[in-house]
């Protein structure tokens, strides 16, 4: 269930980012009604992913007494929030530099967003690592 759970995260994320682009074909007017919708499901999701994840969460420490597993699970919240945070300041940033083509300090800014990004990803795939590593210790 855990691991389905994350998958719907990174379908989430990619219905974000197909979304963010077609808001940002809308420009110079934008499409604000639209992507103001698109934003509050996404929001929506990610709440009942999160609302499920941290019932596994409690029934690994609580049921399970594996305080080890749900404290993986606790790092990757931090980390999924983090990476939410992440994505809204990244297409922030590429409608600003889509409004400003003339502004080199923009493209700078994604890139330098990208790259917390990556260590993100990296980050969030070794807790999954370290967790997969830990439940399957006690098979």
């Amino acid at each position: 269930m855990f691991y389905h759970l994350q998958s719907e995260r990174v379908e989430t994320y990619q219905l974000f980012e197909e979304g963010h682009e077609a808001y940002l074909r809308t420009g110079p007017q934008y499409d604000f009604d639209h992507y103001r919708q698109l934003v509050h499901e996404i929001t929506q999701a990610f709440c009942g992913i999160s609302k499920e994840v941290l019932e596994i969460k409690g029934r690994l420490h609580h049921e399970f007494d594996r305080p080890d597993l749900s404290e993986h699970i606790e790092k990757l919240q931090s980390k999924e929030k983090q990476k939410l945070e992440l994505t809204a300041k990244l297409q922030l940033a590429r409608q600003r530099a889509q409004d400003h083509p003339e502004d080199e300090g923009c493209q700078e800014k994604i890139q330098e967003i990208k790259q917390e990004i990556i260590k993100n990803k990296e980050a969030l795939s070794e807790i999954m690592q370290d967790f997969k590593y830990d439940s399957e210790e006690c098979d």
